[in-house]
């Protein structure tokens, strides 16, 4: 089993600080290309079409970061090495956050192209509604470890709901919204990544965006899970 009474049984700090150098350097040269760069006239988008290279890859980010998550849960349960847990718990953390974000990008998107003028802030639009479903699943995650105190029957715990919660995503952020009439592209009848909402010349900024922000994922992930691992030395359970 792994010790994990240091930080460094837990993170190759040399490879951290050169991806979080090289993650930094990357994100800037993305968002000051994505406001400067000039871009197509998207139908009823206009400018805000540039809202594309933030809110879309925090979704791909928060998909990364829950499959992240559940791997770690599924090699605690075949292992026990409570490392396992505490990268399954900040995985999950990170991602709820990026998940967060783009809803809240999401909304606010919506509220000044699709509903301008209406006043409208939430539609239940068929996408924005999974989205919220999804991280109310995750947020159950995080309520379920505060109510077990042993460490490792709390880790088994949550290891199993994490991996039902993973299961659900691909059906509520991706089958169950197609399945449905939607403003949002990737719904019937209305197909993502065309055209219409993401210009040829988008592309190569907003693919770099996705890099990008995975690799910020990466970089606070481990930021928490060496945190966490001093906390299980100075205090012998990480969540306290």
């Amino acid at each position: 089993m792994s010790d994990t009474s240091t930080p460094a049984a837990a993170v190759n700090v040399r490879r951290y600080r050169l991806v979080r150098n090289v993650v930094a350097v990357w994100l800037t040269v993305m968002i000051v290309a994505a406001f400067l760069r000039d871009i197509p006239r998207l139908n009823i988008l206009e400018h805000t079409a540039r809202n594309l290279y933030f809110h879309v890859p925090m979704w791909f980010t928060m998909m990364t970061a829950v499959f992240v998550s559940a791997y770690h849960s599924f090699q605690f349960l075949r292992t026990g090495n409570p490392l396992r847990d505490i990268r399954a718990l900040q995985a999950a953390r990170v991602g709820f956050a990026f998940g967060l974000m783009g809803l809240i990008t999401g909304i606010v998107w919506a509220r000044f192209t699709w509903y301008a003028g209406a006043g409208i802030w939430w539609n239940f639009d068929p996408r924005q509604t999974m989205a919220a479903v999804q991280l109310l699943i995750y947020g159950a995650y995080f309520v379920l470890r505060t109510a077990v105190d042993e460490p490792r029957r709390r880790g088994r715990i949550a290891a199993v709901y994490n991996l039902f919660a993973a299961a659900t995503v691909p059906f509520l952020l991706y089958i169950v919204p197609r399945q449905m009439h939607s403003l949002h592209p990737g719904a019937e009848g209305n197909p993502a990544f065309s055209e219409t909402d993401l210009a040829p010349a988008m592309r190569p900024i907003f693919y770099a965006a996705v890099i990008g922000f995975i690799g910020l994922f990466w970089v606070l992930y481990t930021q928490r899970v060496r945190l966490a691992v001093l906390k299980k030395r100075l205090q012998g359970d990480p969540e306290f």
